[in-house]
């Protein structure tokens, strides 16, 4: 037992990393009506949680490195437990967000990666990587827990509960860590500001522009910011297409950057040249691959859940169940699995089971939810991740030297937490774009009279709010429509949820098919068999 009490330590403060994200998905609906805010407004929160993390990631590893592993979970846990307690006493949205979304966020960046750094300290062969296989269960057991835990306290007491418990959980790590070793020695490293600016931005940029397209716009100008009653759209283009842009040439400044400061004899923020090991930059693809997909179906199934059927918290929580049990399930069997099928394999399997699963996702999208297809697609999206869960992590440890994990697991933290941004972004901006799209269409070919559609068309000239379906006719007979008109225009907008729930599906099935491409690189060969133990009955014989 004393040998695993290092994983367990670093365990607990990994299912707190995991569990905010899940917690906050199953609550959506109930965070949106106690803060007075909006769907658009909690999708912003979530991808700003991850995409803090995603900028400062590799910042928060060379600390790891300057001050040691050890102080830098130490320090990353109180931050995170001081952004824990400020969103349980958030009386708004931007008190959330400050406490959930910046400091949360600012504090994981310090823990994520001492968790894998420690690991690798901590333990070598055949315990490492069920070292890492355990971290990725307990993240699995996250995953399972979050959404039950989040929509328990949710629906019967609240979901503030949630993060005091955080700061609890924080607490007794930080009073653990005194039992955790640390081999590493810390290293004098300088820190390059510029280099931090550089990635911070260009990550922001790319993934804010994605975020506001649906508002703003890809390329053509839909509803950009004023100024003076000037709409800002230079040379005609929306400005998310210019953010996007934007932001890739600052990021390839970051890596040039890192490239010169390396050939001068200074310390980059990121050795760039890691990314030139096949395995690790595959390892690393997929990951980030497997985050979006993953964040895209945590945000879309809640939200459909939620809004179209009126499924309260822990409603949700047991309809994404099954995603959870199968997850530790597969964590443990890739794991049994890794003695005889080579990593890649595996890897390609899971690949294709979370594929598979939003097909199967497809088919069940229904008003009713009565096909049981949807459980069976939760789980083998389940299956999908924690064959990769199983894998991922010590493909890209074992890639490099125990000098270098600390680096490794800073890009780890952002490959996963720009995965997640990415995910929540893109694809909740394809969900929220498709249904002001839909109702749109929706409404014009409905059998409501020319002036019920000025008036509605007018109403929702700026979007379409994703609102509970049940509560459409009250919104509009206060905006003066008939009992019979919203009627009709609540069938209207099922009808339109539902839609942009199948286009943003398929999206998810393409992006799982796209990441296919990015595990070519993963290692495989088949690990050699374990030796039989030669007895001295076997040896006289």
């Amino acid at each position: 037992m004393k040998k695993w009490s290092v994983v367990l330590i670093l365990g607990a403060a990994q299912f707190v990393m995991v569990l905010d994200s899940t917690v906050m998905n199953v609550s959506i609906s109930t965070v949106v009506a106690d803060l007075d805010s909006s769907v658009t407004a909690m999708q912003t929160a979530i991808t700003f949680y991850t995409l803090t993390m995603a900028a400062t990631m590799l910042l928060g590893a060379k600390l790891g490195d300057l001050w040691g592993r050890r102080r830098a979970l130490v320090i990353g846990s109180v931050v995170y437990a001081a952004g824990s307690l400020l969103t349980a006493l958030s009386p708004n949205m931007l008190t959330l967000f400050l406490g959930w979304s910046v400091i949360e966020g600012l504090g994981a960046v310090l823990v994520i990666p001492a968790i894998a750094a420690l690991i690798a300290d901590n333990y070598d062969g055949s315990d490492r990587v069920s070292a890492f296989a355990a971290i990725g269960a307990i993240s699995g057991a996250a995953v399972a827990a979050g959404p039950l835990i989040g929509g328990f306290l949710t629906t019967y007491l609240s979901w503030r509960y949630v993060f005091a418990g955080e700061v609890v959980i924080m607490v007794v790590v930080v009073l653990l860590a005194g039992r955790i070793g640390e081999k590493a020695a810390r290293q004098r490293v300088g820190i390059d500001a510029l280099s931090v600016l550089l990635s911070a931005s260009g990550l922001v940029a790319v993934v804010y522009g994605m975020l506001q397209s649906k508002v703003w716009g890809w390329i053509i100008p839909l509803h950009s910011p004023e100024i003076g009653d000037v709409q800002i759209a230079p040379l005609g283009i929306s400005l998310t297409a210019w953010l996007i842009v934007g932001g890739s040439m600052l990021l390839t400044l970051f890596f040039a950057r890192q490239r010169r400061l390396v050939a001068r004899g200074r310390d980059p923020l990121l050795h760039a040249e890691l990314l030139s090991i096949r395995r690790l930059r595959s390892g690393l693809s997929v990951l980030g691959g497997q985050y979006a997909i993953t964040a895209g179906l945590f945000f879309m199934v809640p939200v459909y859940l939620q809004m179209t059927l009126g499924f309260d918290a822990l409603e949700t929580g047991v309809r994404i169940f099954p995603l959870s049990v199968s997850l530790i399930l597969f964590s443990i069997f890739g794991t049994r699995l890794s003695t005889r099928w080579s990593p890649k394999r595996i890897v390609r399997v899971g690949q294709w089971a979370l594929a598979a699963s939003c097909l199967v996702l497809l088919t069940a999208v229904d008003p009713e939810l009565s096909s049981p297809a949807f459980g069976l697609g939760m789980f083998c999206a389940g299956a999908g991740l924690g064959l990769l869960a199983s894998q991922l992590g010590n493909v890209n440890m074992s890639s490099v030297t125990e000098q270098e994990t600390s680096e490794v697991g800073g890009l780890q933290g952002v490959l996963q937490n720009l995965g997640s941004s990415l995910g929540t972004a893109l694809i909740g901006s394809i969900l929220i774009s498709t249904l002001a799209t839909s109702f749109a269409s929706g409404v014009a070919q409905s059998s409501l009279p020319p002036q019920t559609q000025a008036i509605v068309n007018e109403r929702t000239a700026d979007g379409v709010q994703i609102v509970p379906a049940a509560g459409v006719p009250q919104i509009a007979t206060d905006a003066g429509l008939s009992d019979q008109d919203a009627t009709e225009l609540q069938t209207v907008y099922v009808q339109s949820q539902l839609t942009s729930l199948r286009t943003a599906l398929f999206f998810l099935i393409l992006l799982a098919l796209a990441s296919l491409l990015l595990s070519r690189g993963i290692p495989d060969e088949v690990p050699p068999p374990r030796q039989k133990r030669v007895t001295a009955l076997d040896a006289s014989s």
